[in-house]
């Protein structure tokens, strides 16, 4: 294996090792297994019969005409993700 060095924030590294630990489980292993996860998305399998269908199928017009409807409507360095655990986290008060 070879070694990677991050930049990360203090508050966010005592978090994670309080999950790991939690979790019984590595920093490292978390992030491992968070970048084979993020990789392994990308990878579609050509031959698959639905990928396959999917490249084939027309879309409509309308569907076309809102491609880029919320450009400039959200901010770009926007994390979904972030956003979504923010939300939850206020909503379950943690």
């Amino acid at each position: 294996m070879a070694k990677l060095t991050l930049s990360i924030e203090p508050d966010r590294i005592a978090k994670a090792k309080r999950y790991a630990y939690k979790h019984q489980t590595s920093i490292s292993k978390i992030v491992s297994d968070f970048l084979a996860d993020i990789t392994k998305k990308d990878e579609i399998d050509e031959e698959d019969p639905f990928v396959k269908k999917l490249r084939q199928i027309e879309v409509s017009d309308k569907i076309k005409a809102l491609s880029g409807i919320l450009k400039g409507k959200v901010p770009d360095d926007i994390n979904v993700w972030d956003a979504k655990y923010e939300y939850l986290k206020e909503k379950y008060d943690l």
